[in-house]
């Protein structure tokens, strides 16, 4: 047999090292180990403020292409790709938005949220030909997400996109990322060693999850779907979600949780048109159509509050007028 070569590139990578210098964690208690634990993932927060900036850009441009008709790809592997299918999975009841909207690639397809199929992520080429069968087209934006930052798939994806006209992103937990070669913008959060050498299902994972929240509430909030920071447009679908409902017209609109119960039945379940009825004093018919008129931005449609923070000009739609 010959002799096993370890490749460079993934020497050099600080999300592969083992910090020797911390105790073994089977040695320790278990509240030590834990507490040892919540120490490193401290760093995550840190690690991402250092890449606001590009999160920032990254943000302005996807919403940009979604104010002009634009989709949403997230593409990944292993733990990345898995986190790409939670954040494009919570958008529909949270925002109210169309699953195809935001979706989510993974190699494998969905049998690798539950089943692990690692091998796929050196498919540079099934990369590119799962983003074209997913339908995505130029204007299109694709969000690669991988940590070490040279996952093939996630590369194949990105390539075949910018050549196609699409926006892309990448997301990696390493400097000097190779994926940085083909997106537009890169957003690298420098985790450094994980506690377990190189399970970047750790802070690696933690910190692309706060990435991918921040690019999807901002990209949300700049296209309208909020109002004061308030979920205006989720599908009150459960229990939960129709107390959730209430309290959010009681807040929006300044009624007491009756009169948003009868506002809410009124206008079918939907929250924005519910607060919209009540602001402009107007049947739920007439709510809806005004909210239409003004691109479902509800900010357009109230009053500004005295010395609100949120400026309902920040909206992407707003700006373009």
């Amino acid at each position: 047999k010959g002799a096993v070569r370890l490749t460079s590139k993934w020497n050099l990578l600080t999300t592969e090292q083992t910090e020797h210098a911390l105790p073994d964690l089977s040695t320790l208690d278990t509240l030590t180990a834990v507490t040892l634990m919540n120490t490193r993932d401290k760093t995550v927060a840190e690690a991402v403020e250092r890449a606001l900036p590009e999160i920032a850009m990254a943000v302005d441009v996807i919403a940009a292409q979604m104010a002009s008709g634009a989709r949403w790809f997230y593409v990944g592997t292993g733990t990345s790709g898995r986190l790409g299918v939670l954040d494009a999975a919570e958008l529909p009841p949270t925002f109210n938005t169309d699953p195809l909207l935001v979706q989510a690639i993974i190699a494998g397809g969905p049998d690798a949220v539950f089943h692990a199929q690692e091998g796929l992520e050196d498919q540079q080429d099934q990369g590119m030909r799962d983003l074209e069968n997913a339908g995505a087209r130029a204007g299109d934006v694709v969000v690669g997400i991988t940590a070490s930052g040279q996952t093939p798939y996630v590369r194949g994806a990105l390539q075949w996109a910018r050549q196609s006209g699409l926006v892309t992103v990448a997301v990696s937990c390493n400097a000097n990322p190779l994926v940085r070669q083909d997106a537009k913008i890169t957003i690298v959060t420098g985790t450094g060693p994980e506690i377990l050498g190189g399970s970047t299902r750790l802070k690696a994972a933690t910190a692309e999850k706060m990435v991918l929240n921040m690019l999807s509430t901002m990209v949300m909030v700049r296209l309208g779907k909020t109002y004061r920071n308030l979920m205006v447009d989720m599908r009150p679908s459960n229990h939960k979600l129709r107390n959730r409902a209430i309290r959010i017209v009681m807040d929006a609109a300044q009624v007491n949780a009756e009169e948003a119960h009868v506002l809410l039945e009124s206008a079918q379940g939907e929250t924005k048109v519910a607060i919209a009825a009540k602001i402009l004093q107007c049947s739920p018919q007439e709510a809806r159509t005004q909210l239409q008129a003004a691109g479902g931005i509800l900010a357009r449609l109230a009053p500004r509050m005295q010395n609100d923070p949120m400026d309902a000009s920040q909206s992407i739609g707003e700006k373009e007028r």
